[in-house]
């Protein structure tokens, strides 16, 4: 891996830690990877993760909307129906994501030692 200390730094400006806040909390990622695979309504999102409560998961497809990456489609149905769609704009945050992804499956085993070490180091300290 190169070495990234001649790098340009790292800004992470307060709009860059709102949007990424947005969109990559634990719900908006499983919201995104449902919608990936096609439209869904509401109920179906709700089926699709089980473990998130109904008021969490209308404030993530409310985020989502705002930051342009979901559509809310109203269906012509009776009664009527709505649909979220993930944008174009949304689809585009597909190859980030598995970069993210690809870098923690690789870095795993490090990151797991280096809890260990720490957990360890934290229990001896606290049992001193």
């Amino acid at each position: 891996m190169p070495d990234t200390a001649a790098a340009s730094p790292l800004v992470v400006t307060p709009p860059h830690r709102e949007l990424l806040d947005q969109i990559l909390d634990k719900w908006s990622l499983a919201v995104l990877n449902e919608l990936c695979e096609r439209p869904c309504r509401f109920n179906e999102l709700r089926r699709a993760i089980p473990v998130v409560t109904q008021k969490s998961l209308t404030a993530t497809l409310r985020r989502l909307e705002r930051n342009g990456i979901v559509e809310r489609v109203l269906l012509s149905s009776r009664p009527v129906a709505v649909e979220y769609r993930i944008t174009a704009l949304g689809k585009t945050l597909r190859h980030p994501v598995e970069v993210l992804l690809a870098w923690a499956g690789t870095a795993m085993p490090r990151i797991e030692r280096a809890r260990d070490r720490f957990d360890a180091a934290e229990a001896a300290e606290l049992s001193r």
